[in-house]
């Protein structure tokens, strides 16, 4: 079942120290393209299978931070249904005429400081003789890269109330929830993962203790298949990326995944698998870390490191899934616990 208003992620805006770097990371050892640049100094990358002219923007900024996530509507008159939606709701709400490639849409920063942004019209990519593929549904030739996504996934960010943050971005913009995961030792929601359409999930969200709004725990690209995602592991470490986490498989999802970071600090996730719902009325059901929530063989232990959102907060740990609680400090990273991470 998809949502009432929304299809799909279409693209991510990303802030750098070093646009450039990030974007020779992103080409070189990721296999994306360099597709485009602008007089802002931000460079446009998309994946091989993208439909669209690009998928993800890497803007300059100070920290590593996610500018703008864009959802891409059933239809023209659905941009006006959220503008309205989302105005009733307390956001205040700009209109946009063309930019950045596409038509005229509608942004907001919601109630946790995450700036969201709907669009309808949108060009569909079109190859040049050379790049075209012999496979008419593709809208260019698989990449010679051995470790290049076929399209951006989803994108996970972080906030001081999961619950909250789902119901609303469900109430207010037509997203499914599809799961929880709380604590073991605590009656506390620590991870939620929603969709637009059957898959498992294109926004996931992380508790966050941090003050600063609008913090993202990862970006995440998508492979067709599992031997491809451990191949872009041996790419990555061949070139001198460290492989944080992984791979392994999420049980929230089931997809197997791989997370590393690029030069700016900011975590990617590459990741493959996973199911697809269709039940209309879907309740999310409720995981626990010890029910394998986060890695569904319950034998492995997630690193400190994974608990870090951007951009960084130097005032206080900068964990996120582990839901900091009063009392509770010395536990921040359930997942640390070997068997549940």
């Amino acid at each position: 079942m998809s949502s009432p208003y929304l299809s799909h992620l279409a693209h991510l805006e990303i802030s750098s120290p070093d646009v450039e770097a990030s974007a020779r990371f992103y080409e070189e050892q990721f296999g994306l393209r360099v597709v485009e640049r602008d007089e802002h100094g931000s460079v446009y990358l998309r994946c091989w299978g993208d439909y669209y002219h690009y998928s993800l923007i890497v803007s300059p900024g100070e920290v590593p931070a996610l500018v703008n996530m864009a959802w891409r509507t059933n239809d023209e008159a659905s941009i006006d249904t959220i503008a309205e939606r989302a105005a009733a709701a307390g956001a205040q709400v700009v209109q946009h005429e063309k930019r950045q490639g596409h038509g005229r849409s509608v942004q907001f920063t919601g109630p946790w400081g995450h700036s969201t942004e709907f669009y309808f019209d949108q060009p569909r990519f079109i190859a040049t003789p050379e790049r075209a593929s012999i496979f008419p549904d593709r809208p260019e030739k698989r990449s010679q890269h051995a470790a290049a996504p076929r399209f951006l996934d989803h994108v996970t960010v972080a906030t001081p109330d999961v619950v909250a943050f789902c119901e609303w971005y469900r109430d207010v913009l037509g997203f499914r929830i599809m799961a929880y995961t709380e604590l073991d030792h605590a009656p506390v929601t620590v991870f939620g993962v929603l969709t637009t359409n059957e898959k498992s999930h294109d926004l996931g969200v992380v508790k966050d203790s941090s003050t600063i709004p609008g913090r993202v725990n990862h970006i995440a690209y998508w492979v067709d298949a599992h031997e491809q995602l451990l191949l872009a592991a041996d790419v990555l470490m061949e070139h001198g990326t460290d492989i944080e986490y992984g791979p392994s498989i999420h049980g929230v999802g089931e997809q197997t995944f791989l997370y590393f970071r690029e030069p700016s600090g900011l975590r990617v996730e590459l990741n493959t698998g996973g199911y697809r719902n269709y039940v209309p009325d879907w309740q999310p059901n409720t995981w626990k870390p010890s029910t394998g929530s986060n890695s569904i063989y319950r034998n492995g232990a997630m690193p400190m490191s994974m608990t870090e959102s951007f951009p960084p907060d130097p005032g206080k740990p900068s964990a996120t899934e582990e839901g900091i609680l009063p009392g509770t400090e010395e536990q921040l990273n359930p997942y640390a616990k070997m068997g549940q991470g």
